[in-house]
């Protein structure tokens, strides 16, 4: 007997000793639970463990307890308990640490009594909250009833959680008891993987009621949101499937279950079907009938809840035109397929019945069809073009109609984009970066797609035959202004072989385009040569260019050179050298112009780029060799009669310099008289010179002079009184054209002397102008003058014939001949006018013999008026309208 009741001490020792060492935890699990409320009684404390522990044993009913312990948040009940009983104490912070242990807490149904809670929690599918569902089994709800769910979160799981972990970190979720004999608590911000330790603490009036502990993981007991957009796709083979999509991305796969019933006219029938994936091949007969579809779906590998049955279904609606696949995208120049079922109200179309049509407008070709079945149609579209963009649609519609142009208003949708992207690439003048370009049409890009490049890289060189890698990477660009983008390599490997393409991504699939493999040290872009110089020769007149090859480069280049004259529009010409010793000569036109010139270079083999145009440099504008001629000039003669004497000034214009090549420092003029009495003077500025005139004979010749000489071929003019006084100019007319116009007639009358050339001078008597003048060939007898003529003022023209041995005596107008050069017709008309003449005697003649022959003759080959526009109005029988109009000629220049 004693050992029986020593034994029975032992047994209550240990188990006091374990009740003080520990806490066991109700572990939470994903379904409704029942667990009991209790009442701490403060006069009731375990005689043991001194301050440690307040303890209190068994379930009391409220209505049996004392007056109540008042507890800080930071305590709970720690109870331990069996299969008949259980045992809790009052924790608080200050006491000993206990370790958690993990428990169910199993009520049977004769232990149900009216102190217990039936709760359920769950995680809502969004994953943001954990719910807890509170019910009470025989205790109705009062007034004064305020429920807390206090719990605290560790990162460990239970077993590695003790009671100071919880220190400070209890927080509290209010209860909402709106509802009748119901609580529902809510705990925000979720942790999934982390462990909760929850409890519940319940005020009657000023009466507290507790729980044990709890602990979950939400992890474990998520609800997720009923599947959603329920809806019937086809496979390319004619299988229907009912497919759905997850209402929120979970963190675990999920397992479904499908239920198809009957509607409720039809007995109720129903069955169940599990499935792994978001769709389930259904038998296609059960389009025919009306049936309800609804799909539910959990945590495949874990533990969790069921969630919701989703909105019904209705396979009859949803069947009336099926397309597979409902949409494609795809790219310029490929092939695509569609699939089609279509429905005529309750009744599945016959595939040979099914007719195509490209956005209702265009209808394809039957011979584009293919019946996979009975039942299911299907159409190939081949090379296919880039969608245009009509307003707000990106997609071309294709609609399956019946053969009676009956058609459904749901169409496949077709996004064909334009994946033809030429990616170019540029190595720097370094050799450190590459800089690869891109363009795509905006346009053309679909609404929520997006487009990047992707690249690996292979040890050394390209493939012959680049292809795409999944070991790829992307490379980031940047948009530029001109809608392209631009990516930088750095550093690079000048060997390697980058392959390269540009990703099209949207929701509907992923596009590539064509893959280019570039090699850095094959698109090097050099740095633009450095040093250049520019000048014209002397004596050759050659552009001669020199400059420095650029670094990092060999000496197997070439080079463009342009060139232009420096003024505000240029325009350049090129010039392309090879291997060229950093020169190259240029044969120019001009001279004595500044020349502008700029110089760029690539690989001799043509690989990479052109570099950029090197700095401009400017050639100075010098003389170049001696002037080639020197100046036409003139002289006017004024008499001085009280010296006796003539003085001479010498006019002559300025070299052009093309003549000059390039300037003329100053003129020579060398003096000869008939004495054989030479000199010579210098004019540095000024193009005019007088002396007095005391020989019978002064020849002068005038010198251009520049740096490099003076001019080889020169004018003489020689002064004689003799020949001043040879008349050879018969007559002078002037015929003025317009107010910018005159031209000049002369005759000359037989001479023995040589004319070398004509002198004309011309000036107006109303005005105090300077006289002006010009040289003309010898050879001549008509003159066009171009000036600015006053018609109704005076002019004095004069010209003077120059001979080899002095200039000869003038002839000189000082009016405009009347009539008009018109009636003068030009200098061949006094050729000419005896021909005309002759022959219209003997046509005169002929009429006057044989009048009516002639009438006859005549009026035969004559058109009528009346047909041609020329002849109307014109008298024929009249001699003077026979005679054709001579109209006045263009003033042109002799």
């Amino acid at each position: 007997m004693y050992w029986q009741i020593i034994l029975t001490m032992f047994v209550l020792l240990d188990l006091l000793q374990m009740a003080v060492a520990h806490c066991m935890v109700h572990q939470i699990p994903p379904r409704n639970f029942t667990l009991p409320y209790m009442l701490l009684n403060e006069t009731f404390l375990s005689p043991f463990s001194a301050g440690v522990v307040e303890s209190w044993s068994g379930l009391r009913r409220a209505s049996e307890t004392k007056p109540f312990l008042l507890m800080n948040e930071e305590s709970f009940l720690c109870c331990f308990w069996s299969d008949n009983n259980i045992d809790c104490s009052l924790y608080r912070a200050s006491m000993q640490a206990r370790k958690f242990i993990p428990s169910e807490i199993i009520i049977s149904a004769s232990q149900e009594i009216d102190s217990n809670w039936n709760i359920e929690c769950w995680i809502k599918g969004k994953l943001d909250l954990l719910v807890c569902s509170l019910r009470f089994l025989k205790l109705y709800l009062r007034a004064d009833l305020k429920v807390n769910l206090l719990y605290a979160v560790s990162e460990f799981s239970l077993g590695d959680v003790s009671t100071s972990s919880l220190k400070g970190s209890v927080m509290v979720a209010q209860c909402d008891c709106s509802e009748h004999d119901k609580c529902e608590c809510c705990v925000p911000s979720l942790r999934l993987n982390y462990t909760y330790i929850m409890w519940l603490k319940m005020m009657i009036g000023e009466t507290p009621l507790w729980s044990p502990l709890m602990s979950v993981k939400p992890i474990a007991i998520v609800k997720p949101e009923p599947p959603l957009n329920l809806h019937l796709e086809m496979t390319e083979k004619g299988q229907v499937r009912i497919c759905w999509s997850d209402p929120v991305l979970m963190p675990y796969p999920l397992q479904y279950e499908v239920k198809i019933s009957a509607n409720s006219g039809q007995n109720g029938w129903q069955m169940v079907e599990v499935a792994l994936e978001t769709s389930l091949a259904i038998d296609n007969t059960l389009l025919d009938s009306s049936y309800l579809v609804q799909v539910r779906c959990r945590n495949h590998h874990g533990p969790g809840f069921w969630s919701d049955w989703s909105t019904p279904y209705n396979l009859n609606l949803g069947a009336e035109v099926l397309y597979f696949p409902p949409k494609i995208l795809t790219s310029v120049g490929s092939n695509v397929s569609f699939h089609c079922i279509y429905k005529n109200k309750t009744k599945i179309v016959v595939s040979k019945k099914i007719i195509w049509w490209l956005n209702l407008a265009e209808e394809i070709p039957e011979s584009q069809y293919t019946l996979v079945n009975d039942r299911v149609s299907k159409v190939t579209l081949f090379n296919l073009k880039a969608t245009k963009p009509r307003g707000n649609f990106f997609y071309n519609a294709l609609y399956c109609c019946h053969q009676n142009r009956e058609c459904h208003h749901r169409y496949a949708e077709l996004y064909v984009v334009d994946v033809n992207i030429n990616i170019t690439c540029e190595t720097d003048g370094y050799l450190t970066k590459m800089t690869c370009r891109w363009s795509a049409n905006p346009n053309t890009l679909l609404l929520g797609s997006s487009l990047q490049l992707r690249y690996y890289r292979s040890r050394i060189y390209c493939s012959d035959f680049p292809s795409t890698s999944p070991k790829s990477e992307v490379k980031e660009c940047y948009l530029q202004k001109n809608h392209s983008y631009e990516c930088t390599f750095q550093p690079i490997f000048l060997l390697s072989g980058y392959t390269m393409w540009i990703e099209f991504k949207h929701l509907l699939g992923t596009l590539e385009s064509s893959p280019t493999c570039v090699v850095p040290a094959d698109v090097v872009k050099p740095l633009p040569p450095s040093n250049v110089k520019a000048e014209i020769t002397r004596n050759d007149g050659l552009l001669n260019v020199t400059w420095t090859n650029p670094v990092f480069t060999n000496n197997d280049l070439k080079f463009q050179i342009r060139y232009a004259v420096n003024r505000e529009e240029i325009t350049w010409e090129l010039y392309e050298v090879s291997n060229a010793p950093r020169s190259a000569v240029i044969k120019v036109q001009k001279l004595c112009v500044e020349y502008v010139v700029q110089v760029r270079c690539r690989e001799l083999d043509g690989s990479g780029y052109w570099s950029n145009w090197s700095r401009s440099a400017y050639t100075l504008v010098k003389d170049i060799k001696a002037p080639l001629q020197g100046p036409e000039f003139w002289r006017i003669i004024i008499e001085d009669p009280a010296r006796r004497q003539k003085n001479v000034t010498l006019l002559w214009k300025p070299l052009m310099k093309n003549h000059s090549l390039c300037s003329v420092s100053r003129y020579v003029i060398k003096h000869q008289t008939s004495g054989n009495t030479t000199w010579s003077e210098y004019v540095d500025n000024g193009t005019t010179c007088s002396f007095p005139w005391t020989e019978h004979t002064h020849t002068i010749t005038v010198l251009a002079m520049n740096s490099m000489g003076v001019s080889s071929v020169n004018f003489n003019l020689t002064l004689s009184q003799q020949m001043s006084t040879v008349n050879v100019v018969q007559s002078l007319s002037a015929y003025p054209v317009n107010s910018t116009c005159v031209i000049l007639i002369w005759t000359l009358s037989p001479q023995i002397y040589v004319i070398t050339s004509f002198i004309i001078e011309w000036k107006n008597l109303n005005k105090e102008e300077e006289m002006k003048w010009v040289r003309v060939p010898p050879n001549i007898s008509k003159f066009y003058i171009y000036d600015h003529f006053i018609l109704i003022e005076k002019y004095q023209f004069s010209l003077y014939p120059v001979f080899a041995g002095g200039v000869g005596k003038p002839r000189a107008t000082d009016q405009f001949t009347k009539g008009g050069y018109e009636n003068e017709n030009n200098a061949s008309l006094y050729v000419v006018l005896p021909i005309v003449i002759s022959t219209s005697v003997v046509f005169l003649g002929a009429l006057l013999v044989s009048h009516q022959r002639m009438k006859k003759l005549f009026w035969e080959d004559v058109p009528n008026p009346k047909n041609c526009s020329w002849a109307q109005g014109v008298n024929f029988q009249k001699q003077k309208e026979l005679v054709t109009i001579l109209t006045v000629p263009d003033c042109k220049g002799a």
